[in-house]
Order: structure tokens, then C-alpha cells, then sequence
């Protein structure tokens, strides 16, 4: 496929073709800058690193030096393929059928970046130079994996370099039946607890000469699950607690356990913080009843609540999915976590992308008139913001 005139379709075949499994990049970056620096494009790759994560290249490229300032987020990192025997075609090798794209990455997101960058195309095509404000990509390797050297690190780049956003869209496969009907304009926070308990081994047979660790986690976790956070908002669901796994090692039935594990995940709307639900964590341990067992809480917080209030973006979007798609749509906070939880904290953010059926699936695809149809939808976005005629 060729990719004249950085055509929606064309381009995401090439991004697809790129076997960027995180953290790897596989060349989508340099395919990205390729298309970018001809629209005159400033491109900056930068790599971040971590103790105990893998380098992650990632891709910031600006149009423009003036504010209002418009920015496109996404990932070129996708998952496994998994199994290729539940492929139809290779997964690395854009395939055509019934009027779809398939390839890993198609949905999540590789075809959203391919209509960022042709829809940024068509404005520039007629207004060059003569854009009032910026136009910019900012586009990560690491979203589906740690994302710690990722969008994270670009964002405390863009602070040390005085990068200013007035708006940004993540291209997130947000849509459930059909392109436009589902804006995200938020998500819940999550975090993920391990707990500890720590008792003395023993014979079964002689339970004072041990302390079982085991009925006091479960008496601490029966408090946490019968505990109610909250009611949830006007656009968020009330905040839910899931206990993943418990565990204790045994493989014998006469030995009483050294000590018991839990994990769980809460998932947690904008009436909390991740630094008041570990307070409640602790508190409710200190309350657990048991024979001085030790409690070890180790909490991982992989992204607080956020809500872009209904405004100036949101109706931007909405109003140019009703031009383009002629459709009301939703705005929702539903799903898990993603990198607009990192970029909510520069400027306002909302997510619109493709179907999410399919995402992280076999047979990963999207519908070529959707790609169309969301390119449309992004190049009516940017002549709104910049009040283009």
C-alpha cells in the first residue's frame, strides 16, 4: 500500500506492518516523523530510562510555536499477537477483507495516529503557516506495557521545556456500536494492594504452640469487601474493591501456614485519592482482631481519578461528531486506566478513537469507512478549536 498524500488507511497499514510489541518500537516512530517532517513538523525523539524497566522511545512533534495550542496523544506499542493459529492472517501483515483492516494494533491505536496525522495533514494543506496556534503529537512506546518511560516522562519533559497544551485528544478505541457514539471525559483511579499476613508455623494438632495468620486475613479482607466507599457521581460509578487472589502456599493439610497473602484492586472515582484509600487501608488493618500478627500492606498506585467537566473541549467534540458521524454522543468514564491520566494534569483532556471490540484480540480489526469516517471527525476537531472556517 502506498501512503501518498498520507492517506488515513494507507498509513495505518504501515504503522501495523511495524511489529511494535512493547517496549519494542520496530521503526513506527521513524515511520511517524517520516510523514510529520514534510508538514513542517519540529520531531524530538526521546528515550527515557528506568531502574528495572526497558528504554522506551518516544515521539513529540510540534507544529507551530504560538498558543492555542492542540495536542493528539496516543501509542504506536501494541500487545501480543498471542496464539498466530487464531489469526485468519498474520497479525504483522495488513490484510484487507470485507471492507476491514486487520492487524494487531489496528484498534488500539495505530489507525487513530494514521487519522491524527491526515487529518492534521488536510488542515495544514490549506492553512500552512497561516494556523493561528500550534498543532502537536505526542506519542508513546510504553502504554501497554509498564508505563513508566512513557507518557509519564514526555509530560515532565514538556514542563522543563515550557511546552504549554490548551487541549488535548487521546485516541483510546473509546467507541462501543459506532464511531462517536462514546466520549471518554474521565477515568476511575486504580491501585492494587498486596497483603501480608505473618503468623508462626505449626502443627495443626497443637494450634497454641502457632499463630495462623489465615483467620485474620480473612476477617481483614470481610471488612474491606463489606466496606462502601461511596454512592458514585453524576458521571462516575461508585468506587469498587475486588479481591484478586488469596493465598497461603500449603500443599499439606496438618500444617498451619507461616503466612497468608491477598491481592485486590480498587477502582475508584474522583471523591478519593490514592493517598487517602492507603490511610483506609491501614486503619482497617489496625482494627483486625488477631494473636500481634504482623500486617505488611504493599500499594501500587497506577493512576488517580480524573474528570474533564463538560466545556469548551468536550462540546468541540461533541458538536463535530454530530457534523460528521450525526450522532449525540456519550460521555462516559468507564474502562481502565490510560496515559490521558498522566496529560489531565497540563491541560484539558478527553479520549475519541476507534471501536473497541476487537482491541487486544485475535483478528484485531477496524472498518475502513470507520478510519474515514474518525479522520473526518479530527480534521472538523481541529478547524473548531481554531475557529477555521
Amino acid at each position: 500500500m502506498s501512503s501518498a498524500n498520507n492517506d488515513p488507511v494507507c498509513l495505518s497499514a504501515e504503522l501495523i506492518r511495524r511489529p511494535s510489541i512493547t517496549p519494542m518500537d520496530a521503526g513506527a516512530l521513524d515511520i511517524l516523523k517520516m510523514h510529520l517532517a514534510p508538514l513542517g513538523f519540529d520531531c524530538h525523539r526521546l528515550t527515557f530510562t528506568e531502574p528495572g524497566t526497558p528504554d522506551v522511545d518516544n515521539l513529540y512533534a510540534r507544529f507551530g510555536s504560538s498558543q492555542p495550542h492542540f495536542c493528539f496523544a496516543g501509542h504506536t506499542d501494541v500487545v501480543p499477537p498471542g496464539n498466530l493459529l487464531d489469526w485468519t492472517s498474520n497479525p504483522f501483515e495488513p490484510e484487507v477483507r470485507d471492507g476491514r483492516l486487520y492487524g494487531r494494533g489496528a484498534a488500539d491505536m495505530k489507525c487513530a495516529i494514521a487519522a491524527f496525522i491526515a487529518a492534521t495533514s488536510r488542515v495544514l494543506s490549506v492553512f500552512g503557516n497561516k494556523l493561528p496556534g500550534s498543532i502537536s503529537l505526542l506519542i508513546t512506546g510504553d502504554e501497554e506495557g509498564p508505563a513508566k518511560n512513557g507518557t509519564a516522562k514526555v509530560v515532565e519533559w514538556l514542563k522543563e521545556h515550557e511546552e504549554t497544551l490548551d487541549a488535548c485528544l487521546v485516541g483510546e478505541p473509546t467507541n462501543v456500536a459506532q464511531i462517536g457514539d462514546t466520549i471518554k471525559i474521565g477515568r476511575r483511579g486504580s491501585m492494587n494492594v498486596k497483603i501480608t499476613v505473618h503468623g508462626t508455623q505449626g502443627h495443626v494438632a497443637y494450634p497454641d504452640l502457632a499463630n495462623n495468620p489465615v483467620p485474620v486475613l480473612l476477617s481483614y479482607l470481610k471488612n474491606l469487601n463489606d466496606h462502601i466507599f461511596d454512592s458514585g457521581t453524576k458521571h462516575f460509578p461508585p468506587t469498587n474493591l475486588e479481591i484478586t487472589s488469596i493465598d497461603v502456599g500449603n500443599k499439606v493439610t496438618n500444617l498451619i501456614p507461616a503466612k497468608a497473602t491477598a491481592d485486590l484492586n480498587i477502582r475508584f472515582n474522583n471523591q478519593h485519592t490514592g493517598a487517602e484509600l492507603s490511610n483506609y487501608l491501614e486503619s482497617a488493618r489496625d482494627q483486625v482482631s488477631g494473636k500481634n500478627n504482623k500486617i505488611d500492606l504493599n500499594v501500587s498506585i497506577s493512576g488517580e481519578a480524573f474528570l474533564t467537566p463538560p466545556g469548551a473541549l468536550t462540546e468541540i467534540v461533541s458538536s463535530a461528531i454530530i457534523d460528521i458521524a450525526r450522532i449525540h454522543t456519550e460521555l462516559s468514564t468507564s474502562g481502565g486506566t490510560s496515559d490521558a491520566r498522566f496529560i489531565k494534569d497540563l491541560c484539558p483532556v478527553v479520549e475519541l478513537g476507534l471501536l473497541n471490540e476487537t482491541a487486544h484480540k485475535a483478528n484485531e480489526n477496524v472498518k475502513i469507512d470507520d478510519i474515514l469516517t474518525i479522520t473526518d471527525i479530527y480534521e472538523r476537531i481541529l478547524k473548531s478549536f481554531f475557529s477555521l472556517s
